[in-house]
């Protein structure tokens, strides 16, 4: 039967054209060396090499199995070098799950950064609902995710890592009575239209927001719940109630934030399956939680791409 062996003896007689010099060059005996061509001749029902005692020379069907010998051999060793990348986390693929806004300050220069240090793994990237996130996870269509905590979702085993407790505040009109405060109280809300995003959107975020309205013992009113928190902002900016959000939205134009006191705030975290081992998604989370470590989530950008710490956030 033919292997890879076979293959190789014979590229390095037909380039030598000589068994000897090929056996030296090989490391074996010339006799092992004569054995496997006339192996691979039987084989392949055809005659590859010409000999005599004075010459070595390739027949036409030895031209041709020369040519394809050396692609074969190319081929398989550049999968070979794949191989062993994937392994190190250097080539692969990076399947990751992400709730939007929670994480729009840090994600892109994270990936950057990543890219940097991996260049030949390949992004996969699914925005989604927090629920639809774990349920992905779950079931090994994302590697790993940046997402809300959900309820039921202790049984599906996964392991998480809380990235931040993100505390909740209202966004206002800078000529709103609360923009001049430094923070208000659940209870100020009271009797106040309120914005909330979708409990299907965001579960964790609307439950938290009604929490702390029933903590402070008051009946909110939620005069829109929209899907997106962008909406959220569009009706602040038009005078249609106050948005309740958390702190890593950043309001834009003529909005303010100010936080709620007592603090209440919903976990960023990020989210893989316990028995998850592809180096990629190791590599990913990694580098995620030495930029926790040292800071740089939530941070203002630096010159270099990445993030520098801002000052009060943890």
């Amino acid at each position: 039967m033919m292997d890879l062996r076979h293959l190789r003896y014979f590229q390095a007689v037909a380039e030598d054209l000589s068994f000897s010099r090929a056996a030296r060059r090989l490391r074996v005996a010339q006799p092992a060396l004569s054995r496997a061509v006339m192996e691979l001749e039987a084989s392949l029902g055809a005659q590859v090499l010409e000999r005599s005692r004075h010459h070595v020379r390739l027949t036409p069907a030895g031209v041709v199995l020369l040519r394809e010998t050396a692609v074969l051999l190319d081929r398989l060793e550049e999968g070979l070098q794949r191989v062993r990348r994937t392994a190190s986390g250097d080539e692969g693929e990076l399947r990751l799950g992400y709730v939007g806004p929670p994480t729009r300050q840090f994600l892109g220069a994270l990936l950057r950064e990543y890219r940097r240090r991996h260049p030949r793994v390949s992004l996969h990237l699914e925005e989604r609902t927090p629920e639809r996130v774990w349920e992905m996870v779950s079931k090994r269509r994302l590697a790993v995710a940046l997402t809300r905590p959900v309820s039921g979702t202790s049984f599906l085993g996964l392991e998480t890592v809380c990235l931040r407790e993100e505390g909740l505040g209202v966004v206002v009109p800078k000529e709103h009575p609360f923009a001049r405060r430094r923070s208000i109280p659940w209870r100020a809300l009271e009797n106040e239209a309120l914005v909330v995003l979708a409990r299907r959107e965001g579960m964790g975020l609307h439950d938290a927001v009604l929490a702390g309205c029933r903590d402070a013992g008051i009946t909110p009113r939620l005069a829109h719940t929209p899907s997106l928190i962008g909406t959220v902002m569009l009706y602040v900016e038009a005078g249609a109630g106050l948005g309740v959000v958390t702190d890593s939205v950043v309001p834009k134009g003529g909005l303010a934030f100010v936080p709620l006191t007592p603090r209440r705030a919903v976990p960023l975290v990020v989210v893989w399956h316990q028995d998850e081992e592809d180096p990629a998604s190791r590599h990913f989370r990694e580098l995620l939680l030495e930029w926790k470590a040292r800071g740089m989530l939530w941070g203002r950008p630096m010159a270099d791409g990445g993030l520098a710490p801002r000052s009060g956030v943890t």
